[in-house]
């Protein structure tokens, strides 16, 4: 319970609006355009499309899939970067919708992934996502069997360097999307 409710402080913390991280200053006059707010934006947080996808059958579902972003509010904030300037530690947040659908029988199902998460990626090509409400999750090779879900709740998500994702849930469920769209 005690490490739950602190990677709950620890998410909260990196995702509310206009939060740094501890080692971050404060901006100044020299402040990149890139950093500065815009309309409906804090400092730092810039937005982070999602793009339409495909998905061949037996990758996932057993028929083809297709998603798309029917609501894209989501925004990222780069928390800490490795050495070469390249994201290591990414927060992100915001409304996000993901209609998939079953491309051989037009079923489909509006997937509410609109959790919040701090990724971080790593070196060598693997990720350590932090998550904290729901996000969509395709598994080829993982702890799930192989599926599109939507896994909600306190978690976290580890994708090898060769696509193996292990999903370790803290809290919370996971649905079928497959399943609701076959």
């Amino acid at each position: 319970m005690r490490r739950t409710a602190q990677f709950l402080t620890a998410v909260a913390a990196a995702t509310a609006l206009g939060a740094a991280p501890a080692h971050a200053t404060p901006a100044t006059a020299t402040t990149s355009a890139a950093d500065r707010p815009g309309p409906g934006r804090a400092l730092g947080w810039e937005p982070a499309p999602s793009a339409p996808w495909d998905v061949t059958a037996g990758q996932r579902c057993d028929f083809a899939i297709h998603g798309e972003p029917v609501v894209d509010e989501v925004v990222q904030r780069v928390l800490d970067r490795h050495p070469d300037g390249s994201p290591k530690r990414v927060a992100y947040k915001g409304d996000l919708v993901v209609r998939v659908t079953n491309q051989e029988t037009g079923a489909f199902h509006d997937a509410d992934a609109s959790g919040s998460a701090i990724v971080e990626y790593r070196t060598d090509g693997s990720q350590f996502w932090s998550v904290l409400g729901p996000v969509l999750v395709g598994v080829g090779e993982g702890n799930l069997d192989r599926g599109m879900y939507l896994v909600d709740g306190v978690w976290t998500l580890f994708i090898s360097a060769s696509g193996h994702r292990t999903v370790t849930m803290a809290h919370g469920t996971t649905t079928d999307i497959c399943g609701l769209i076959a």
